[in-house]
């Protein structure tokens, strides 16, 4: 029988220290009403104290996901990491959690695709799974990416904040889990939204600390553009060719950049906003956790055959969507995040 990959838990993780509107209201010149008109965002949260980095919340999400499954963490055999903000250029965040959970059998390595980042890695970690080669494969979408936000640039410190959440794949013959994808990239987007300083074209130096070129620069309304037409468009290809109507899908899981884009997608392919996973107005934009802090957020609600489209748009650019079939009930007791 043909072998797809389920999704068959998930865990979260997001810090206690909540950045609302009203207190960036004293950082910069903002108002709680601009930013939820044009964001849709009311709070996010934030990674504070020393030597505190992006494994740090992937390791709270895998133990969460590990407990919730009765997962053992030596068997794990592959841990994929999403993210653009590494504790480190090297070692992998993934080797990180691997280590900080006890997966002391698994391998593991980091997927950087901006905000796209957990649809390449949950592609990449299903191919493990279909082919036969592992048994269970954690992929985790993580970022802290008030690292690399500027908080005195109103344009771009209003829409991120930090978090993190993982999903278990295994084998099922049912015909649940991953059954179709579109990915794509188009590095001539690189110039509209990307970090100028920190790589190997620009390592850091006094002069480009000083410069602030190792935050997050954008040009919001090109990206916004992309962004509307490539994630909305191909989520509702994803759908057309799997012949899902509006009425099918039971929840359109979108990336959590920006309420108006969340809306045109949900628009293009039809669907009403009772069945759109949103929690942007409480974390913001995560990058890479947003998709899997959706399906926490909404675990419970979630039923064995339910149909979901995931789409995300990232800098870069990258974009894509997945058709998923949820592989079990949802949680019986919400874990709350």
């Amino acid at each position: 029988m043909k072998v797809t990959a389920a999704i068959t838990g998930v865990g979260a993780y997001v810090p206690d220290y909540v950045l609302t509107n009203q207190e960036l209201e004293t950082l910069v010149d903002t108002t709680d009403e601009w930013i939820t008109t044009r964001t849709g965002i009311k709070e996010r949260r934030i990674l504070k104290g020393e030597d505190q980095g992006t494994s740090v919340m992937g390791i709270k999400a895998v133990e969460q996901l590990l407990a919730k499954t009765g997962t053992r963490a030596e068997d794990i055999d592959l841990l994929i990491c999403a993210t653009t903000t590494p504790d480190m250029v090297f070692p992998a965040t993934a080797n990180l959690i691997t280590a900080g959970v006890g997966a002391i059998k698994a391998f593991g390595f980091d997927m950087q695709a901006a905000c796209s980042g957990f649809l390449f890695a949950l592609t990449t970690g299903a191919q493990f799974i279909q082919t036969g080669k592992y048994k269970k494969v954690v992929v985790v979408g993580a970022d802290k990416m008030s690292s690399i936000v500027d908080y005195t640039d109103r344009a771009n410190c209003i829409i991120f904040g930090d978090g993190a959440a993982a999903v278990l794949l295994e084998p099922n013959t049912e015909g649940y889990g991953l059954l179709d994808q579109q990915l794509h990239s188009d590095g001539n987007g690189a110039r509209y939204l990307h970090q100028k300083a920190g790589g190997s074209r620009r390592p850091p130096t006094a002069e480009t600390v000083a410069n602030r070129e190792h935050y997050i620069y954008q040009e919001g309304s090109t990206v916004f553009k992309f962004a509307v037409t490539n994630m909305a468009d191909t989520a509702a290809l994803v759908a057309e060719r799997n012949h899902l109507t509006a009425d099918d899908i039971a929840w359109l899981v979108p990336h959590q950049a920006n309420k108006r884009i969340i809306d045109a997608t949900a628009n293009r392919v039809g669907i009403g906003p009772e069945k759109v996973m949103l929690n942007i107005h409480r974390f913001g934009n995560t990058t890479n956790g947003t998709i899997p802090l959706c399906l926490a957020d909404y675990e419970s609600q979630l039923k064995k055959g339910d149909d979901l489209i995931f789409a995300a748009f990232g800098g870069g650019f990258t974009w894509g969507a997945l058709y998923v079939k949820w592989a079990y009930d949802g949680a019986p007791v919400a874990t709350g995040i």
